[in-house]
Formats: C-alpha cells, structure tokens, sequence
C-alpha cells in the first residue's frame, strides 16, 4: 500500500447539489432550521436528565448519552453542509476532511452500539424486573457505555487511516455533501479492493450484530408484554419501548440503505439523498420521539417549564 505523503492533491472540493443550484438554495434553509432544531431539542434533553435526579438511572443515562452523539454528529456534518449549499463550489483541506469522516464514523459507530445497549436495558427492565437493580447495575451500564464510545473510537481510527493512507492524485472532487467514505474513496489512485471488502465486513458487523442483538430483546420482551395481566401495565410497557424501537428502525433503516449498497445500483444523486436521510432525519426526530412518547420525560419537562415561568413571575 502507497503511503499518503506520495499525494499530489491537498485539498478537496464538495461539489454538494452544484448541478441544482436552486435546489441548493432552498435546502439551505431547510437544513439551517433542521440544524438549530435538532442542537436545540438535544440539548435540552442533555440538560434535563442532567439536572433532574430522578432520571438519574440507565434508560434516561442512555438517553444522555445518546443526545450528546446526536449533538456531535450534527456540528461534524451540518456547519460544513450548509457552506456547501450557500456556494456552488466549496474546498477543504486534506486534514479537514480527514477529521470530518473519523467523526463520522465515530459519532455513527458509538450510536450502532448504544442502541444495542438500550434494548438490553429495556429488555432487563421489563422481562426480568425484580432482577434488574443487579441485571443493569452502575457498573454495567457504566462498561455498556464504554465500551459503546470505544468502539466508535476504533472503528473510525481503523478505517479513516486506511482511506487516507491511500495516494490521492487527482481529480479532487468529492461528488458529495461532506467527506463520507465511499465518494471519497472514489479518487484514491490506488487499488482499494481489500478495503473495500473489509468496510463492507466491518460495516455489516457493526450495523447487523447490534441489530441482531436489538431483534431478540424486543421479541422476548413481546412476549412478556403479552403476558402482563394489567392492560394498564401493557400499555406503559408498549409506550417505553415504542420509542426505541421508532428510533432504532430510523437509524438502522436508513444508515443501511447508505452504506450496505452496491456503489453501481444508485445514482450520485440518489445517494446524497439517502445520506441525509440518518444525518438529518435521526438526529432531528430523536428528542421529539423521546419527549413526545415517553410521559416521564413529558413530565420533567413539563416541570422544568413550570419552575422557569414561576421563577420569571417572582
């Protein structure tokens, strides 16, 4: 394998919806209130469980944890989007497009494995409750976490090293949004078969073993769920896990349509559009989704809220 300093290109240039100029135009103010939205209502989720003691146990933990990915997945790809959608042409650097898909890979990865997590949470809760203070103790869900952000961690170092150990020799075009791996991929000039092969692997690993792992939870807690004598205990286990499940089928559904594809099948177009589809439509919908279907978090809100206004009247 060549080495990166035998590269002759030192930038790139985004090249976004440049061939749809007054597409551009219009999805800049789409993605602008989609960015502020998504930062704003993660935030507050961040902050609540923060402040609130009560929620202080793994399912909001999770939660946490989870907003703060969101949060950083945003600010990696969204500030630098919107650059690219403001100017027909937008360039950055070599190092710059580097750390954008190590934190894309990162932000993505940990959120495959916390998902995976929060099922086992839920499957503990709710199928084996009497056991859970022990099932899910700090000290697990402290490893849980951990070894969540730790995977991420390699699984970017691992593969954004290879992408750039490749020599990059022209043409610098990125028929893209932001530095995503396969477009990017596209104008090393060296031969990226093993690689290929190994991000396909890694990425059905990493995609299908929490997927999987999510798949039995919720088939076993079904079935307990089923076998709950109150319609009343039915309903709240139904309404807890329908959030994660909501969430779950959005990141999953659509981070795999992006990423388990054959490069020939989609058009550049079509696949800038199925890439925003988890860099927008996740992050965005995950806080209304835990806010809306989960009535703890409606009512910590709801006192939160209440506890400004009356500070405000004093």
């Amino acid at each position: 394998m060549k080495s990166q300093n035998q590269s002759s290109v030192f930038y790139f240039i985004l090249l976004g919806f440049s061939n749809f100029s007054e597409l551009q135009r219009q999805l800049f103010w789409v993605f602008f209130v989609d960015y502020l939205v998504t930062v704003l209502g993660n935030a507050i989720i961040i902050v609540v469980i923060s402040l609130e003691q009560s929620l202080h146990v793994p399912m909001y933990l999770f939660l946490l944890n989870l907003s703060v990915v969101e949060v950083g997945f945003s600010a990696v790809i969204m500030p630098e989007m919107l650059v690219v959608l403001s100017s027909e042409k937008t360039t950055i650097t070599f190092a710059g497009c580097f750390a954008q898909m190590y934190f894309i890979l990162l932000f993505g990865g940990t959120e495959c494995f916390l998902l995976g997590a929060m099922a086992y949470d839920r499957f503990a809760a709710i199928c084996h409750p009497l056991s859970y203070p022990v099932t899910m103790n700090k000290r697990v869900f402290t490893k849980l976490v951990m070894f969540s952000w730790v995977s991420g961690i390699m699984v970017a170092t691992a593969q954004t090293t290879w992408v750039f150990s490749f020599p990059f020799c022209g043409p610098n075009e990125i028929n893209h949004l932001f530095c995503e791996t396969p477009p990017v991929l596209e104008l090393a000039c060296a031969d990226t078969f093993l690689f290929e092969i190994y991000a396909f692997t890694g990425t059905i690993l990493i995609v299908m073993v929490p997927f999987v792992l999510i798949l039995l939870s919720y088939i076993r807690i079904l079935f307990a769920i089923l076998k709950m004598p109150s319609t009343t205990g039915k309903q709240k286990a139904f309404s807890t896990c329908a959030s994660h499940l909501t969430s779950v089928t959005l990141f999953y559904g659509t981070a795999s349509m992006t990423y388990l594809q054959p490069k020939s099948v989609y058009s550049p177009e079509t696949k800038k559009l199925m890439s925003l589809a988890y860099t927008l439509l996740t992050p965005l919908l995950n806080p209304l989704i835990y806010s809306l279907r989960n009535s703890e978090m409606k009512r910590v809100l709801l006192k939160v809220w209440r506890r400004k206004v009356d500070l405000h009247a004093f």
